[in-house]
């Protein structure tokens, strides 16, 4: 498995902290480490669980008419491992999709805390400066927004996953614990679109560190949590810059929100 990240460490949000329980943004099972002593999350009644994703299946659906993009001219992100299939613009649009098992990693003394793979992008190569100042790698690399698939664990419910989500990629992407980030959850509701039967969270993020214009002002995280037969929670995960030149309006990442739907699992 590819992976390309940052480093930054635990999240500590007001006076509770986002536990990285593993599935709350992991995607290997090489990054199954829990939390140190004092970690754990105290606002939340559980941040999901271990994951067991594995380095690489294809990935996609056996059926060639899965891969249709739902928008005509879009491109197709699947990824078998997290049960979610979704759409993002063409390329000429200026968005990317990666391989399949590429991901997508913020890390703590080397190890990722938060990881997401079946990844696509926008606007990579732009202005390279980073809201979080030990981003390297993949992440702060000038996108102004990226999506991806995570989980795995069978830790708290739908409603915890998906706030924790939102939450862990929103503190992590754009800021850390050096430059916190003040987040505000709104539209935690459930999500019946596609197939899917699960729950979605929005964080909305105002960037407290800003060493160039180059850093967004403020950012948006959605996520789309779904249970499996299994136990196990997966998630899917838009985050984007917003106050800056070419930022995605909420109105067209909820157009990508709603091409999310269901994969056939490993092996299908």
């Amino acid at each position: 498995m590819a992976v390309i990240g940052g480093v930054v460490a635990l999240a500590v949000i007001g006076g509770g902290a986002y536990a990285f329980l593993g599935g709350s943004g992991g995607d290997d099972d090489k990054k199954n480490d829990k939390p140190q002593a004092g970690q754990a999350q105290s606002q939340a009644p559980a941040a999901p669980g271990q994951q067991s994703d594995k380095p690489a299946d294809a990935g996609a659906s056996a059926d060639p008419s899965a891969q249709q993009p739902t928008v005509p001219g879009w491109q197709t992100q699947t990824r078998a491992d997290h049960y979610f299939q979704y759409d993002v613009p063409g390329k000429t649009d200026k968005w990317k999709v990666f391989p399949t098992d590429t991901a997508i990693s913020y890390t703590e003394d080397g190890k990722p805390v938060v990881v997401m793979t079946g990844t696509s992008n926008y606007k990579e190569g732009g202005c390279s400066s980073q809201p979080n100042p030990d981003a390297v790698g993949e992440a702060g690399q000038g996108q102004l927004a990226t999506v991806g698939t995570t989980g795995g664990g069978k830790d708290g419910d739908l409603k915890t996953n998906a706030k924790n989500w939102a939450g862990n990629w929103g503190f992590m992407a754009y800021g850390g614990k050096d430059h916190k980030p003040k987040l505000e959850f709104t539209d935690e509701k459930e999500w019946k679109h596609n197939g899917i039967d699960g729950w979605t969270a929005t964080a909305k993020v105002t960037v407290t560190n800003r060493p160039s214009p180059c850093v967004p002002p403020t950012a948006i995280v959605k996520s789309i949590a779904q249970k499996m037969p299994d136990g196990t929670f997966h998630g899917w995960v838009i985050y984007a810059d917003q106050g800056v030149p070419d930022a995605l309006t909420e109105a067209q990442i909820d157009k990508i929100m709603n091409t999310v739907r269901p994969a056939k699992g490993p092996g299908a």
